[in-house]
Parts: C-alpha cells; structure tokens; sequence
C-alpha cells in the first residue's frame, strides 16, 4: 500500500492493491477540485441550456441565446460572466455584437458526452415501484 499517505496506514483494508489503485485513479486534489468545478458549472440547467447551445449552434449572440434557452437577456449576460470567467466560454466583438463560443476542450467534450449519451445512459439505473393504493 505504497500510496497510502501516513495518516491513513494504520486503517485496516481488505484489497490493499485496490486501494492504491483507488488512490492513483483520484488524483491531485487540485485536479478533483477542478473537475468538481466544472461539473459545478454543468449542474445548472440554464447554464447548461447556454452551453449546449453555443457547442452545438456555434457563435451567437446573448439575445439570440435568450430566445433559444427561454431566459432574459439578463439572466443570460450573468451566466455567460460566470462562464467566461471560468475560462469555459469567450465573446468575440463584431460590430457591436458579441458572439459567444465555447473554448474549453474538456468541457466541450463533455457537452458532446451529453449530446450523444442523452439523458436516458445516466438515467437508466433500477427505479423504485410505487405499489397501486388500494382503498
């Protein structure tokens, strides 16, 4: 159990070449953080909604965005903030129009997960039943 930090040596396991293979399959916390973070940014369905517009539709604009996902510009303007800042989108001036692209490669590869995969592989696990009452 040569990945095992110190403080955690002294825990009983049971599969000790798993745990370490555990341990190497997370990673730096530094990277976890990242990827929780931008999992962050994909777990608000407006956002999400943005994002998968801009992958899918190319560069377009916050008005356009607006009418495509349903939301008010305002509310567009904040979240594409949020995403620029995050360096997952980026806006290009033309005229007095920005258009919007996503420029992150992991996300987008996510984005592109989520177009082919569909909902339905994520959601497919065993459901509880719901009895019929019966009064």
């Amino acid at each position: 159990m040569h990945l095992v930090p110190a403080e955690r040596a002294d825990h009983r396991t049971i599969d000790g070449h798993r745990v370490c293979d555990a341990i190497a399959a997370i990673g730096e916390p530094g990277e976890v953080r990242a990827w929780a973070d931008r999992f962050a940014l994909l777990a608000d369905p407006g956002r999400l909604a943005l994002l998968l517009a801009l992958h899918r539709a190319g560069p377009i604009a916050v008005s356009d965005l607006a009418v495509a996902t349903g939301m008010k510009d305002t509310a567009v303007s904040q979240a594409l903030r949020l995403l620029r800042a995050a360096g997952v989108v980026e806006g290009a001036k033309d005229g007095r129009v920005v258009r919007y692209r996503v420029v992150d490669d992991a996300t987008a590869e996510l984005l592109t997960q989520c177009t082919t995969a569909g909902p339905a592989v994520l959601d497919s696990g065993p459901r509880a039943v719901r009895s019929p009452r019966t009064t």
